[in-house]
């Protein structure tokens, strides 16, 4: 009876019937719905590495454990390698592989256990410190192109330093270099950094000032670099006057002295590159300015000879045309003397002296004669044209009584007398 009524119930309760497929693909959005993306830490076991280049390997802990699944090109290599028993923290998402009916991660991002912690602190501090402005760039320093002393915080014993010493000797033998050594790692580690910064930063009686300094470390984890990322060392760097060089860790590794520093180097080894020129690159371009100093001496030297030769040339033919104008004058300047030479000019003046004398003693007499002539001609044409001629021709001269001529009838008043004059003599009438 009890057996009949669970049977009826669970008809009722279900109508339809789920295949395999249908209840696993309902199952898997579900979870995915639910869970979606997750942070799970664990201990890896079973890790395989397929030949397709998917990963797969079981995270357990003491009372659970769950699949995982890293799919081909899903993340960067890691800088090492999963291995069985390492403990990691890995984010992802949850769901379903429907050909097994298994629940699994699919994993995106893993990281040592602890590391999501240290990150969650690496990320409020950058945010912080961003809203200050202790990133912009405008308050970063621009680094000196040929620093005389520089200052290196780092570990003395680690491999940084020698890295960087030894592009140095390559590059810059005649740098000036002062190590401050601290430690890079462990508890204290960043206050013993921020004061090494602060000192070399601040020059005393017993060293100079530095130009620029390079806070170092080599490569490691979050948690080896984690005292670089610090506040008091980052608000150290953003303090200090002198330019910092961050090198810390490896290319792929990032801490917030790096965001505050006024450069970051990639690597150790690419801060000393970058601080200094190459010797051997000075070397090269002094020698190229050199030879081009020595052309463009040779070409302008060339040039003024070349100038010279022409100023030379062309002072040449004034010279040579001048002289001929002079020349020229002084031939005129000597035919006009010679023409007016001071015997040609006596001689020239004797002889008009003497005509002048001769015509001097014959002048009287031509002059006597020459006025007889022109009186006689003057009288005859005075007999000619004479009034006592003219009066002989037939004419008259009649005048009034004042004895003025009378030209004009106009003239001439009744009752008026008159005096008329002709060839035999002259007689006086009254007008009518």
């Amino acid at each position: 009876m009890v057996e009949k009524q669970l049977t009826a119930d669970f008809f009722q309760a279900s109508a339809k019937v789920l295949t395999v497929s249908e209840l696993t693909r309902s199952i898997r959005g579900a979870l995915e719905t639910k869970f979606g993306a997750v942070w799970v830490q664990g201990e890896v076991s079973n890790y395989k590495l397929h030949p397709s280049g998917h990963q797969y390997f079981t995270l357990k802990d003491a009372r659970a454990q769950i699949a995982c699944v890293i799919f081909r090109n899903t993340m960067a290599p890691l800088r090492q390698p999963l291995a069985d028993g390492a403990h990691v923290q890995v984010f992802g998402t949850v769901s379903v592989f429907e050909a097994r009916g298994q629940y699994q991660i699919s994993v995106q991002i893993v990281q040592p256990r602890g590391l999501g912690v240290l990150q969650a602190k690496f990320e409020a501090l950058k945010r912080k410190l961003d809203a200050e402005g202790l990133f912009d760039a405008a308050r970063k320093r621009a680094l000196p192109k040929f620093p005389k002393r520089i200052g290196i915080v780092t570990s003395p014993s680690g491999a940084a330093i020698r890295d960087i010493l030894n592009v140095l000797r390559r590059r810059a033998p005649w740098l000036s270099i002062l190590i401050s050594p601290v430690r890079v790692q462990g508890t204290g580690a960043a206050q013993e950094i921020a004061v090494a910064i602060r000192e070399l930063a601040t020059p005393n009686e017993n060293f100079a000032s530095v130009d620029l300094i390079v806070v170092a470390r080599g490569g490691g984890s979050i948690e080896d670099l984690w005292e670089f990322n610090e506040e008091i060392v980052a608000r150290t760097i953003a303090s200090v006057a002198v330019p910092i060089v961050s090198a810390i860790g490896h290319e792929i590794d990032f801490t917030i002295a790096d965001f505050v520093a006024d450069l970051r180097a990639p690597t150790p080894s690419a801060a000393a590159e970058l601080i200094v020129p190459d010797i051997t690159d000075l070397r090269r371009q002094l020698d190229a300015f050199a030879r081009g100093v020595r052309r463009e001496l040779l070409n302008r030297m060339r040039d003024a000879q070349q100038r010279l030769d022409h100023a030379r040339e062309t002072l040449r033919r004034c010279l040579a045309h001048k002289i001929d104008n002079y020349r020229r004058t002084l031939t005129h300047a000597l035919a006009t003397l010679q023409a007016r030479s001071p015997v040609r000019e006596l001689l020239l003046r004797r002889n008009r002296f003497g005509d002048l004398h001769r015509r001097l003693r014959e002048s009287p007499g031509r002059i006597l004669e020459n006025a007889r002539h022109r009186f006689q001609k003057i009288e005859g044409i005075l007999r000619v044209l004479g009034p006592d001629a003219t009066l002989r021709r037939g004419y008259s001269i009649t005048t009034d009584d004042r004895g003025k001529l009378i030209r004009s009838v106009a003239t001439v008043r009744p009752k008026m007398k008159i005096k008329t004059r002709v060839a035999d003599g002259e007689f006086e009438s009254k007008t009518l």
